[in-house]
């Protein structure tokens, strides 16, 4: 039988891909690190690591040794959460991945009323546009603007959104409202770079706009810095409509242009189906949609 103790200190070097790095973690020095991994492979008369000047690289058997210990640590990480869900009270770490702009300018405003009510939860909120792996357990809940395709998971369609263009009233009255697509080519366009990863519906939008002999343009990578560009006066942008509804003193400009709905899902892995964090979670985004519709403009 293994050692739970060398596998876990396995785990640790191959994840690390050095034994200083791995040490440092597990608390033990790299000389301890190192003779507990050349007893696991004698145990197992195999070799589980190719050892070279940048650090270290997994043989074949040791990536299925390290294939199997990452299911354990899913697997203990998913019992140790379900365990820490007492039966009435909600709290301890629930990772939350979503889009840069969905979380800065949608969700963070309004998590006070999660923590008003459940205090004692710590959020660890990751922003990103990169799609995060759920059943890898990378993130517990994710916001998503499509539909996740990975087995094994929860999913709930949230609400659709639309990309639509907005400018201040200052920038319009010193340059003037567009009447048609064609007078978009006297203004400066605020989007997100093509090339960027984003929702298909805003890139195909953006490529419209862009085939008007657009003279200026500003392009951000998410869609928090192309509202703060709008904002600023620098030009029209392209935005979620969600933007409208939480910035009333925007203008939507051209409103009979915008572009198809953009299906947003909450989504999390199976073995999370009982935690009290992720049906907490999950409650009070669908409580926030419910009073967000409420009041969103046409």
């Amino acid at each position: 039988m293994m050692d739970w103790d060398k596998l876990r200190i396995f785990h640790a070097v191959a994840d690390k891909g050095s034994l200083t790095h791995a040490g440092e973690v597990l608390h033990l020095s790299q000389s301890a690190v190192s003779r507990q991994i050349r007893a696991l492979e004698e145990s197992l008369s195999v070799t589980l690591f190719h050892r070279h000047a940048r650090g270290l690289i997994l043989t074949e058997q040791g990536e299925l040794l390290f294939d199997a210990t990452s299911q354990m640590v899913r697997r203990l990480e998913a019992a140790a959460a379900r365990i820490r869900d007492s039966e009435d009270e909600v709290f301890g770490e629930l990772r939350v991945t979503t889009a840069t702009g969905f979380g800065t300018l949608w969700l963070a405003p309004r998590l006070a009323n999660l923590y008003k009510k459940y205090p004692a939860l710590k959020i660890d909120l990751m922003l990103e546009e990169r799609v995060l792996d759920l059943p890898m357990r990378e993130a517990d809940v994710a916001i998503r603007m499509k539909e996740p395709t990975q087995a094994d998971l929860i999913r709930k369609r949230l609400m659709n959104i639309r990309m639509r263009l907005f400018a201040t009233p200052k920038y319009l009255e010193e340059h003037g409202t567009p009447q048609s697509m064609d007078d978009m080519a006297n203004h400066r366009l605020i989007c997100q770079n093509a090339g960027t990863a984003q929702v298909a519906a805003g890139a195909l939008m953006v490529a419209e706009l862009m085939s008007h002999d657009i003279p200026s343009t500003l392009t951000v990578n998410n869609y928090f810095g192309v509202l703060q560009a709008v904002l600023n006066h620098l030009g029209i942008g392209v935005l979620p409509d969600y933007v409208a509804a939480d910035s009333p003193h925007l203008v939507r400009v051209l409103p009979d242009f915008e572009s198809n709905d953009v299906p947003v899902f909450l989504a999390y892995p199976e073995e999370l189906r009982h935690s009290k964090r992720v049906a907490a979670f999950r409650d009070f985004v669908m409580e926030e949609i419910a009073s967000f519709r409420a009041k969103m403009p046409d």
